[in-house]
């Protein structure tokens, strides 16, 4: 099947490497035009190292190769005046926006009573607020066409608790939150939202010392790829250890296509069965 998104366009947030990436590609392939969005930068309590404006380049020459049209732009979703200044730039260069994903997201460790204030804050900004914003900017263009789609990307911790990730937990429901509430508000408008819950993906995000050095607290090094693969695959009721980026872009996918058209305010998992665990 393919042309399932012909004539659409996308603003994808966290665009320039992993899922957002995955999304970008895999909806251009569909005949999508692309918003790619990214801070493509450092941030503070942060240790993964960060996206770069190579990153995003990258990601535009692979939907160009996809056969889509794009354009990028940097800029944190922590920023609503520049995010909506952006939102605004893409959707007047493409004459519009029916699709939305709010994929940028970090991540970092720490127990919930041991967290600085910092590493709470800027996982709340970024990770929950910026996804407020990124809806914020982006659904005018939405009601304004009468339709249209947002994908919110959580997490399976916005089904769960994990530890050693308050903060993150603490974000990732509130995603799920925001997402049953603006179903309500946008359904008039003709406009779904829903979320996608992906297990660990394989993309820079787990693939780090930080996060691999979670999983095997008892190792007195960075756990190797191998070795973070093996406790990771307990997480899941299938024996893998992660998922690949592009699975959480065909759910993503099928839920910004007509084909979910009656599809809103559900949350789909692509865990592996980890929520069953």
């Amino acid at each position: 099947m393919t042309g399932r998104l012909t004539n659409k366009t996308a603003l994808i947030t966290g665009a320039a490497r992993g899922v957002g990436r995955a999304q970008a590609v895999r909806f251009a392939e569909e005949g999508a035009s692309i918003i790619a969005v990214d801070m493509c930068g450092p941030i503070d309590t942060v240790q993964v190292p960060p996206s770069t404006p190579d990153d995003l380049a990258e990601t535009a020459r692979l939907v160009e190769r996809a056969g889509g049209r794009v354009v990028t732009e940097i800029v944190d979703v922590r920023d609503p005046d520049e995010l909506r200044a952006a939102v605004d730039r893409g959707a007047l260069h493409f004459k519009g926006l029916d699709i939305v994903c709010a994929t940028a997201g970090i991540t970092s460790r720490g127990a919930a009573i041991e967290l600085s204030e910092a590493a709470w804050r800027t996982m709340i900004d970024i990770n929950l607020t910026g996804v407020w914003n990124t809806c914020t900017a982006t659904v005018p263009h939405l009601i304004s066409r009468g339709a249209g789609s947002v994908v919110l990307v959580s997490s399976i911790a916005g089904l769960r608790g994990l530890t050693g990730v308050a903060h993150y937990t603490t974000a990732k429901h509130g995603v799920v939150g925001l997402m049953l509430s603006l179903a309500h508000d946008l359904a008039p408008h003709g406009i779904r939202v829903n979320c996608v819950h992906p297990t660990n993906v394989d993309t820079p995000l787990i693939q780090n010392d930080v996060v691999r050095g979670g999983f095997r607290p008892d190792l007195d090094r960075p756990p190797t790829r191998d070795e973070f693969a093996a406790a990771a695959t307990r997480m899941n009721l299938l024996a893998v250890p992660w998922v690949q980026p592009v699975d959480v872009a065909n759910a993503s996918l099928f839920l910004a296509s007509d084909e979910a058209r009656y599809i809103t305010a559900t949350s789909l998992p692509v865990d592996a069965g980890s929520t069953q665990r």
